[in-house]
């Protein structure tokens, strides 16, 4: 097949792949040659990947127990739907949004974080304190399975990115700078999180 009827017949919809919507599809690595023609790798299915996560209840924040979810992957295309153009740039390209222009900077009521993307439970306002940095900060995440923690070298610094377990959309830093009882600072970005205020006091 020719290059030009591969194209037609992926992109057409002659060849369609059925998949779950939760179920990811990538290229593969660099296509082979064929009579001396370059060929484009086909498209397979990746596994949807099960997560093992806290839940926990926008009524009161207390913790129903461990749930089985569904890692959210997305194209970028449909990421730039599901986000804004500030959120997409920090939590799909680990940016970083500007101080003190975020909602989220010091505490306001009872209730809790949830990822932008995902809605993945990651911080209670209970744990949230006014560092002065102009980012939402927190002395913990809400429950440790919910974040990954991983290095980060850019900037000439090393520093521990925050990523949302859920969906791999990067939220933050922590910095060992933070008050008791953890002395961590998870600093955050607003535009990564939405805050659920809880329906019962």
């Amino acid at each position: 097949m020719d290059r030009r009827r591969f194209l037609l017949t992926v992109f057409g919809g002659g060849a369609a792949l059925a998949v779950s919507s939760v179920t990811a599809i990538r290229l593969l690595g660099p296509g082979g040659k064929r009579n001396g023609v370059m060929t484009a790798a086909a498209p397979v299915a990746t596994p949807a990947q099960d997560l093992l996560l806290e839940c926990f209840s926008d009524d009161d924040g207390h913790q129903l127990g461990p749930c089985h979810v569904t890692k959210l992957v997305l194209t970028d295309a449909q990421w730039h739907l599901r986000l804004s153009d500030v959120a997409f740039t920090v939590m799909r390209r680990d940016g970083t949004e500007v101080a003190f222009t975020g909602a989220h900077e010091k505490p306001r009521s009872k209730g809790l974080y949830r990822c932008a993307g995902c809605s993945t439970a990651l911080f209670d306002a209970a744990t949230q304190f006014d560092s002065g940095t102009g980012w939402p900060s927190f002395w913990q995440p809400i429950a440790k399975q919910n974040v990954i923690e991983s290095r980060d070298s850019s900037f000439g610094m090393i520093r521990t990115a925050i990523n949302c377990a859920g969906c791999d959309s990067h939220l933050g830093h922590v910095f060992d700078d933070g008050p008791a009882p953890t002395g961590l600072r998870y600093c955050m970005n607003s535009v990564a999180m939405e805050f659920v205020a809880f329906r019962v006091s």
